[in-house]
């Protein structure tokens, strides 16, 4: 049976938004930077590091998506339609 708690979990982080993310990781590194840490703590705050990273990485390439997309309309609502003349 799968841990209700780890799931939200999981969902909260992804549904965190990109800036939030990118924050804390940047929070994370300065920590494992400037403190002696031990073994223990360091192992986790990479791991957690980890997970930002592959969340912030998500989130860029949906961007790069609906970037391309919105281009990608744009460039063909931008291209002349032929006129259409109603026969009379």
């Amino acid at each position: 049976m799968p841990n209700p708690s780890k799931s939200a979990a999981q969902y909260s982080a992804k549904s965190q938004p990109f800036e939030e993310a990118l924050k804390k990781l940047e929070n994370i590194v300065e920590t494992m930077e400037s403190d002696d840490l031990p073994l223990e703590t360091l192992l986790a705050k990479y791991e957690e590091g980890s997970k930002l990273v592959k969340i912030c990485q998500e989130k860029l390439a949906e961007a790069e998506l609906k970037i391309q997309q919105l281009e990608k309309n744009a460039a063909s609502e931008m291209k002349l339609k032929p006129i259409e003349l109603s026969e009379e």
